[in-house]
């Protein structure tokens, strides 16, 4: 096991990258900190002094149950399908690489197949237990929440089920070291220590006391909910607000923005917080019809009006009739159903294709387009007339560019839509994922980051989470990687450890030293197209040197070749 090990430390140190000019450390597609282990154990304290021992033993066992949890996932990606006892010992060498905690597993009843845990980990050099004595000196309780919390949630992950682990010796409380024992949560009985386990089961004041300050600072005020539309940036906030004050009024609403905003989104919401939700919702996307089709589409046709309207039919229009009326890509009409919708804009009357009957309707028209109107107006493409009945009420959409901080909540609901689809679990999206979704430029919008959240559901294996290679397939924006750690344990470059990485791989059961340099005499030889003088100038020796090694391998090194 001790080789393993030190295969796995390796492992870790080739995947860790530092990034000093861009500020960030990546283990893997995690974001890593390096913290002061001082400023952390003065922000413990804090926790103790204003929320109390009990409330903070709650919050940094949660802490450390949500970091055990994520280097549960780390570990199976680092070791795959493997052995099960060999992906589960990266736990506690993970734990120590990220300078926490020597963890030692002293004894483990473990059933893969039941699902069952039961074992006990001595703790050394603990973080948590040194920064208490420093503050606290030796006390009656135990110190190492977080690092309790850790092992319950990285156990907890590979059985999927509750495992509680808890410290029963701390050196805060003069024992000789700290040890902590983990089982199922049922195992524990009603133990009073299961409280700092579940947030539910904690004292409710501080939240009573949050909204009683939410109500004095008058954020309770009524608001419309977002329904579908998802988003907190201020950009999103303005055009969600002026959205909402029309929502309840009969004006008509222009919508405007780029392709793939979420225009019929915006429409669908403005239409079911209205009066006349329980009415028809129609939408027509006036691009996708031909122009010579339109005018039949919108106002109706009658039997018999040209060839091959055999029967009579009600336009779009009448279908909307008490409802909503949503034209997309209203730049597009032709110039005559602009003529006509202006019509029926200003007398609420819609006439058939072939027809002299006018019938009533009552329409909410919502338009939206990505078409600057009034470039459109200036190039005679547009009616100002009908521009002008129409804009009474602009709501301008903003593109995803310019609201990246909603990015984030956007992909969790796009993840909760597709999921259920695709049956799949899926554990959010890694770090290094992210951040390569709030660097893109998204000139498709909303709509692309949506075809690739659904792509990258599908592809990202159940019970894990979505990373960068899901979601962008060859094209993914250039993230800076930063310099490794190499074997050693020491920061170097990446050119060092590729090269490393190269070595290790040829010293295989199979490696032959002189079939190798035979090999690699060979390559110099051919990309310097027979010139000797290149070819030992490429391998770092002299002329003579290889002219010799060639012979010895039974080369051409007697050959002169362009010397």
């Amino acid at each position: 096991m001790g080789g393993q090990r030190v295969i796995e430390r390796f492992n870790l140190r080739s995947r860790l990258r530092f990034n000093i000019d861009a500020g960030q450390i990546w283990l893997d597609e995690s974001r890593m900190l390096l913290l002061h282990a001082k400023a952390l154990g003065a922000l413990r304290r804090e926790l103790y002094d204003s929320l109390g021992a009990k409330r903070a033993h709650g919050l940094l066992f949660r802490m450390g149950f949500a970091a055990g949890q994520e280097d549960a996932e780390r570990a199976s990606k680092l070791l795959g399908a493997g052995d099960n006892y060999d992906v589960f010992q990266i736990g506690p060498e993970l734990h120590a690489f990220e300078g926490l905690v020597k963890s030692t597993i002293i004894e483990a009843d473990i059933d893969w197949e039941q699902g069952t845990f039961f074992g006990e980990v001595v703790c050394e050099n603990s973080w948590e237990a040194e920064s208490h004595l420093q503050q606290y000196g030796i006390g009656e309780d135990t110190a190492c929440w977080t690092l309790s919390g850790y092992a319950s949630g990285y156990v907890t992950r590979f059985f999927r089920r509750f495992i509680v682990f808890r410290e029963t010796a701390c050196t805060c409380r003069g024992d000789h070291q700290c040890r902590m024992v983990g089982k199922p949560v049922e195992a524990w009985g009603d133990d009073a220590y299961l409280e700092y386990c579940r947030p539910a089961e904690m004292d409710t004041a501080y939240q009573e006391l949050a909204q009683e300050l939410w109500q004095l600072r008058g954020r309770q005020r009524e608001q419309m909910p977002s329904g579908k539309l998802v988003g907190s940036s201020p950009a999103f906030r303005t055009a969600f607000d002026l959205l909402s004050k029309a929502a309840r009024s009969p004006i008509t609403v222009l919508l405007l923005g780029e392709t793939g905003v979420g225009k019929e989104v915006f429409a669908q919401w403005l239409h079911e917080n209205s009066d006349r939700a329980g009415q028809p919702f129609v939408a027509v996307n006036c691009a996708a019809i031909p122009n010579d089709l339109i005018e039949s589409e919108l106002f109706g046709v009658q039997k018999g009006a040209f060839t091959g309207a055999q029967q009579s039919r009600p336009g779009r229009f009448e279908r909307a009739d008490g409802g909503t009326l949503f034209l997309d890509e209203l730049g597009d009409l032709s110039p005559s159903a602009q003529v006509k919708l202006l019509r029926v804009l200003q007398t609420g009357e819609v006439e058939r294709l072939g027809d002299d009957k006018t019938r009533k309707v009552n329409v909410r028209l919502v338009a939206a387009t990505n078409v600057n109107l009034q470039q459109a107006i200036a190039a005679g493409r547009f009616r100002a007339d009908l521009y002008y009945r129409l804009a009474t009420y602009p709501v301008a959409i903003p593109p995803l560019r310019e609201r990246k901080s909603d990015i984030p909540i956007l992909v969790q609901a796009l993840l909760e839509k597709y999921a259920p689809t695709y049956h799949k679990i899926l554990n959010g999206v890694t770090d290094r994922a992210m951040q390569a979704l709030m660097a893109y430029d998204w000139p498709g919008n909303v709509r692309e980051l949506e075809n690739l959240v659904e792509r990258a559901v599908l592809l990202a294996p159940s019970g894990g989470q979505i990373e960068l290679e899901h979601l962008f397939a060859g094209s993914a924006p250039a993230t800076p990687q930063g310099v490794p750690v190499d074997g050693k344990g020491q920061v170097g470059n990446a050119e060092e450890l590729r090269r490393e990485q190269l070595y290790d791989s040829l010293l295989d059961d199979h490696f032959d030293l002189q079939a190798h340099e035979n090999r690699l005499l060979e390559l110099a030889v051919r990309r310097a197209n027979g010139n000797l003088t290149h070819a030992a100038r490429l391998l770092g020796i002299t002329r003579r040197q290889l002219a010799y090694r060639l012979k010895q391998a039974g080369g051409e090194g007697g050959q002169e070749a362009q010397g």
